[in-house]
Parts: structure tokens; sequence; C-alpha cells
């Protein structure tokens, strides 16, 4: 699909940076501040999803780039069609015997409920809009090095699509 840039604004106090998740499957969590200076695709992703195989392409975008300042964030979730049944251990297991998924991946949150959204996801409601939220599995969102979201695709764009790489370029690339 098509690339909707977008920017927070500089005087906005809050950015992605404020935001951590539960990691998958090992105590501790994921601080998206430990991420500063690099760009970030958070993805919602589900093991049972006609577009589960874009794992593939995620974990070759993530080795392809970590060098050069991307993180791949995979954020489970079975909001959608509820094909993310599994606990942290299947999920885990689905995703390193099928695919090989070395980024990382956080615990299973939720998106669509407002009372029980996850608080990164109740923030691109706030900066982007209610209508900016996934809609399906393997929404992506890009984060700048400064923590602002500069760019959101939705699940039919594939990750190695030429409009994310040049967006995920630019994110690396920019002061």
């Amino acid at each position: 699909m098509r690339r909707r840039s977008v920017r927070t604004a500089p005087e906005t106090m809050t950015t992605a940076h404020d935001f951590s998740f539960t990691k998958l499957d090992e105590p501790g969590e994921i601080n998206l501040a430990d991420y500063a200076g690099k760009a970030v695709l958070v993805v919602n992703v589900a093991s049972a999803c006609g577009f589960t195989s874009q794992y593939r392409d995620l974990e070759a975008l993530y080795e392809a780039k970590v060098g050069k300042g991307l993180v791949v964030l995979g954020v489970p979730c079975n909001d959608f069609g509820h094909q993310e049944p599994g606990e942290a251990r299947e999920i885990r297991e689905f995703c390193d015997t099928s695919y090989h998924v070395t980024f990382p991946m956080t615990a299973k949150v939720e998106i669509a409920p407002r009372d029980r959204r996850h608080p990164f996801y109740k923030w691109v409601a706030e900066e982007l809009g209610e209508s900016s939220l996934p809609r399906w599995n393997f929404h992506k969102y890009l984060i700048d090095k400064n923590g602002a979201i500069v760019g959101t695709f939705g699940s039919k764009t594939a990750p190695l699509a030429p409009d994310m790489l040049d967006a995920i370029k630019e994110a690396i690339s920019a002061q």
C-alpha cells in the first residue's frame, strides 16, 4: 500500500521513547528509549494470518539493517481475527522454527479495545487519530531516531516494498 508520511511535532512532550513492552518469553521490558538514535519498525504480528509469511521479510530486513541503525519489533496481538491465540512459548517456538526470527518480540498486547489498549497504541491514536490504528495484523509504524512516527504502512505493504525501504533509509540516515 501507500506510505503515509507523518511526523510528531517537535514540541510534543511524548515520543515513542516514552513507552515499553513486556518481553515475549523472558523477564523484563523492552524500553523503546533504549533504541534512541535508531529507527524502529513496530509491527503487530500474528502466527495464523494470511500475512504471516511477512515474518520472513521482516527477519531479512532486520538482519540487513540492524547494523545500520534499524530495529524491527514484533508485537503479537490476537485482536484481529483471533490469529495469535498462542501463549508466549508457542509464539516463540513458531517464530523460531518457521521463520528463524531474531528480532525483538514483545508479549502479546491488545490494540482494538480502548479500555485495554497498550499505551503505545493509545499514543499512536492520540498522535495520528483512531483511524491510524491497525485494522489487521502486520500493520507497521516507522519510528525515527528521535521517537517520532515518520511512516505508517498497512498490512498489505510488504516489508521489502520499495516505499518502505525508502522510508527506512531516510529514517536511518536522518540527523
